[in-house]
């Protein structure tokens, strides 16, 4: 049994977002938002969610200048840690979510592990590239953890997925980010996930070692 097939990494990723680009029209989009919006749709295969994509004032800039300079990049879970390019990075991402901490305080209070393990974020929150793509509980911990006080980071990837809770934690986070003074970039609506946000995070790694599409 054979196929004919694109068989070339490179060749596989040109041809994606020059469909892209074909099929979406991206020039409401800064140069870098442009790379961000095409790696979402790339990872999920929805042309459409260019609609649903938002970026704060400075979000790009902040995570771009917080990332050149080795930033902590605090992950929900480990499916996002895991999504992180690690050649393009010098310290590994962290992600709190299965130490055995986080494990007692979830149980101490009955909130979820995500929730609890935002509690070991603290030290790290100042000028770090924040990145929730699972857990709706997670994202609405930071915002109360922020409104409260808490060291701001550079950046919040906020693109949590599901029925429960996930529109909602973006929509306040898109309300909130102003007044919380935090730049974010989260995609509206149930549609999300590890694979989204952790390719949210490539594409300013990409951008700042000059890979554009």
């Amino acid at each position: 049994m054979q196929f004919d097939y694109e068989k070339n990494p490179q060749s596989i990723e040109s041809k994606s977002f020059e469909i892209i680009r074909a099929l979406v029209n991206l020039e409401q989009f800064n140069r870098e938002q442009q790379q961000i919006v095409m790696r979402v749709i790339h990872s999920l295969g929805l042309p459409q969610l260019a609609e649903q994509i938002r970026f704060s004032a400075q979000a790009c800039e902040s995570g771009l200048h917080a990332l050149a300079h080795d930033c902590p990049i605090l992950c929900d879970v480990e499916m996002v840690r895991q999504g992180i390019t690690k050649r393009m990075i010098t310290q590994q991402p962290m992600c709190f979510l299965n130490h055995a901490d986080t494990v007692e305080r979830a149980k101490l209070s009955g909130e979820t592990r995500t929730m609890a393990a935002l509690e070991s974020w603290r030290d790290q929150l100042a000028g770090s590239v924040v990145i929730i793509g699972n857990a709706p509980t997670a994202l609405f911990r930071l915002l109360e953890m922020l409104a409260a006080g808490a060291d701001k980071p550079a950046l919040i990837i906020g693109m949590p997925v599901g029925f429960v809770g996930a529109a909602e934690s973006k929509s306040a986070l898109w309300e909130h980010h102003t007044s919380l003074g935090i730049e974010c970039i989260t995609l509206l609506g149930r549609e999300g996930g590890s694979a989204v946000a952790a390719a949210t995070c490539n594409a300013l790694l990409r951008c700042l070692r000059g890979e554009y599409y």
